[in-house]
């Protein structure tokens, strides 16, 4: 791991966090993801299982992670399965965990190989009235392609026909959203790395140069500081600001063009989220300006919004009002437009089109139980926008926010958000 160690209490405590939910007689099996294949004999970076980390800290391909709460066994209630290594693994592929370290990074006592694993699991489904296993249940997801715990699922099912199975992801759903400490920390640190990157890319940007520069610039700063992008970054110059997930990153950007980078670093696994929109020329033109300081009061007026209990559908009504508000004195739609507009399209939607926000933590597009009001602890973006393709740019902007009982935490105050902050340091000026 690039990071560094994030003490196991975090994990320890996310643990007993999801014993607490379970039910008497509970087993709970979660499983790191699959290395995707490429072509040939290529393959990806192995993305660590979200759930997995979240229980664990393990990053490791292969492991699986066994919960049995009253397990006749006490050595059996929490155990982790390695891959076990050997000499040839470590000259071909390096170190991977020892027993040991694995008991350090975890807090888990139990720690066996996964050659064990299906004598004991045999022995614990023996033991357990529900089993509860896991998938990827995020409403926005494209699942095409088997995973593992898809694998993990049938193979289970198919041994043990007779079991009463539950969802997982519907527990893991309700702890993630609401980080501790610890997570908080490890998103600051993210949002920090985000703004080194953001603060080099200003002193970097001019005409004449491309958007894969700029996202290279990006990939120095977070690379040295021991972290990675944590999507693939948006930096779309001029008329491709409108593409709301632009990922060519291959246009020059000119003269008189807006520069949108939707980009964000990862650290330990906690993803950042930042949008910023600036001037190519170090300068906006006054209707960029007008419109990104429309976009500005949006976003600000959302981020005050953020309370505990508001309902996610509520809050995106808001930003919708407060957007059409804006619309309306910019006169890019008419007092007409919205009384005769259909509910479910409304006039403001030519121009803002998309949610105002969504939980942010070990995914960018964090998990959470659909409809569940926002609740303290949770961290959310805070991401307005306004796209004009006629006029050839659009403008975004975005904060990450924590929500607290004493009100909103913006993780990004300290990232330049302001027209002429941004001018000033694109021209060598200390605002």
């Amino acid at each position: 791991m690039r990071h560094s160690p994030i003490p196991s209490a975090l994990f320890i405590e996310n643990r007993q966090r999801l014993r607490a939910l379970l039910p008497s007689g509970s087993l709970v099996c979660v499983n790191a993801n699959d290395i995707p294949p490429t072509n040939a004999d290529g393959s990806l970076i192995g993305v660590p299982n979200s759930d997995l980390f979240y229980l664990t800290g393990v990053e490791q391909e292969e492991s699986i992670l066994v919960l049995c709460p009253d397990a006749h066994e006490e050595k059996h209630r929490e155990i982790l399965f390695l891959r076990e290594t050997s000499d040839h693994i470590a000259v071909w592929e390096g170190h991977k965990l020892t027993k040991e370290e694995a008991r350090r990074l975890t807090g888990i006592q139990t720690v066996m190989w996964l050659h064990d694993f299906p004598v004991i699991q045999r022995l614990l489904m023996c033991q357990a009235t529900a089993v509860y296993l896991n998938t990827n249940e995020h409403a926005r997801a494209g699942v095409q392609v088997q995973t593992r715990d898809a694998r993990f699922i049938r193979e289970t099912m198919e041994a043990f026909p007779l079991h009463r199975y539950e969802r997982l992801a519907r527990l893991m759903h309700q702890l993630r959203p609401v980080k501790s400490g610890p997570e908080i920390d490890l998103l600051r640190e993210a949002c920090g790395i985000t703004r080194s990157g953001f603060l080099r890319v200003l002193d970097f940007v001019k005409p004449g140069v491309n958007e894969c520069e700029v996202e290279a610039e990006f990939a120095h700063e977070f690379i040295r500081r021991r972290a990675r992008f944590a999507y693939n970054p948006i930096i779309a110059a001029g008329s491709n600001s409108n593409v709301l997930h632009y990922l060519e990153n291959d246009k020059p950007c000119r003269k008189g063009d807006v520069l949108l980078l939707d980009v964000g670093a990862a650290y330990g696994n906690y993803a950042a989220d930042m949008t910023r929109t600036i001037p190519v020329s170090g300068k906006f033109s006054k209707r960029q300006k007008q419109i990104y300081q429309a976009v500005l009061r949006v976003m600000r007026g959302c981020i005050a919004a953020l309370t505990p209990g508001v309902l996610p559908r509520d809050w995106q009504k808001h930003a919708e009002n407060l957007m059409q508000e804006e619309l309306l004195e910019l006169d890019l739609i008419k007092s007409k437009d919205v009384k005769k507009q259909d509910p479910d399209r409304p006039a403001l939607k030519k121009y803002f089109m998309h949610g105002v926000g969504h939980p942010l933590g070990l995914d960018v597009h964090d998990v959470a139980v659909i409809g569940q009001p926002i609740a303290a602890g949770w961290v959310m973006t805070v991401e307005p926008g306004l796209y004009l393709p006629e006029e050839g740019f659009g403008i975004r902007l975005e904060n990450d926010v924590l929500v607290t009982a004493d009100g909103p935490v913006d993780l990004m105050a300290d990232i330049p958000v302001e027209a002429a902050e941004i001018e000033d340091l694109m021209n060598g000026r200390k605002s």
